[in-house]
């Protein structure tokens, strides 16, 4: 118990100390002690470098999900160490609309078939979305929000500790020319009657005594010295890292253009697929009024006893005889004499080929 209120006492007069000597040095009442140029040249690219990085990881964050809610939301999840949950992008929702639309209007209609092809179309780019939010999530905003959490934490605090030894230096060195004085003016006029403000009670001997003080604020000051120079020492350390910190940083950029491209890519062939079978579902449409004509060449309808299905997973066809499906299609689906129990024939659109089951939720 000693010993703790000891510490604390302790403890208490080394602020009460620090504090004076910020107080006194704000007021222009005390000398300070100049940084480093080096120092102050490294501490500036620092901050610089920690004030962009909050605003590139935030502003990347409003890229990937805009809406100011879901971001709150994703805050509060992660505070409370929960996994939040998944959300639809936005282009999902609007082709499960779509899809809802085109079966409540009929998928025979034009529209119809415009309304499945076009949703399907927006579900994929859905998520391609949340995919390219996923890699960039890990690529972009992870290696800036360890910079900021970790490093730049671990640079405050030394830096906050090199702070607290600069003004125990400079209270030092204060405290030395105080008592300097002090034992200059004993030793010409001595006055037993005085008492300073904050530190020192004369006695007969006082010149003896100031000379004693000045020898134990000359050795504090040596400590204090000490302290401030490896302090400065470490963190000049830290903050010449920051060189290493841009070099991964840039790496980290061009793994998000990376992602970003891709994403960009993969938007586009979409886009380009959903306009090809536009243009074939119209000719289709023209090639059906034709066959009720007299015209012809048509592929056949399908039998009676076909039903509707939902794509689960994407399935890339094997050869020609199968059909590639994208997740969240909806297709024609029936059987043929002789076809093995896994499989189906699929139809969208004008294409037809076999599908695997397992790749299908049949709807009634």
């Amino acid at each position: 118990m000693d010993f703790n209120m000891k510490k604390l006492a302790s403890g208490a007069g080394v602020f009460f100390t620090r504090a004076v000597q910020f107080t006194e040095e704000r007021l222009g009442q005390a000398e300070r002690t100049e940084p480093d140029a080096d120092l102050e040249r490294l501490a500036g690219r620092a901050d610089v470098t920690r004030l962009w990085t909050e605003r590139i990881c935030r502003q990347t964050e409003v890229l990937l999900r805009p809406n100011p809610g879901v971001r709150m939301e994703e805050f509060l999840y992660e505070k409370l160490d929960r996994t939040a949950p998944q959300r639809p992008a936005s282009g999902q929702l609007l082709g499960r609309h779509m899809e809802d639309a085109a079966r409540s209007l009929g998928p025979e209609l034009a529209y119809g078939r415009g309304l499945l092809l076009v949703g399907a179309c927006e579900q994929r780019l859905g998520r391609a979305e949340r995919e390219f939010s996923q890699v960039s999530a890990v690529a972009l905003i992870g290696p800036l929000r360890d910079f900021l959490e970790g490093d730049w934490s671990l640079i405050t605090k030394e830096r906050r500790l090199l702070e607290n030894r600069r003004l125990d230096l400079d209270a030092c060195k204060a405290r030395l020319r105080r008592a300097q004085a002090a034992e200059s003016k004993a030793a010409t006029q001595p006055d037993f009657q005085e008492t300073r403000p904050r530190n020192y009670v004369l006695s007969a001997s006082a010149s003896g005594l100031w000379t004693q003080e000045v020898e134990k604020a000359g050795d504090e000051l040596q400590r204090a010295q000490a302290e401030f120079d490896q302090q400065a020492e470490v963190t000049k350390l830290l903050l010449g890292d920051i060189s290493s910190t841009h070099v991964n940083h840039l790496r980290c950029l061009h793994e998000f253009v990376e992602a970003q491209a891709a994403y960009y890519k993969q938007c586009h062939l979409h886009m380009e697929d959903l306009q090809k079978e536009l243009a074939c579902g119209s000719a289709g449409g023209s090639g059906q009024q034709g066959e009720q004509s007299g015209g012809g060449g048509d592929p056949p309808s399908p039998p009676p006893g076909s039903r509707r299905a939902r794509v689960l997973f994407d399935y890339d066809a094997a050869d020609a005889s199968e059909l590639s499906l994208y997740a969240d299609q909806l297709i024609t689906v029936y059987t043929v004499p002789g076809m093995d129990s896994d499989w189906l024939i699929g139809e969208r659109e004008n294409h037809r080929g076999r599908v695997p089951v397992t790749y299908l939720e049949l709807l009634s």
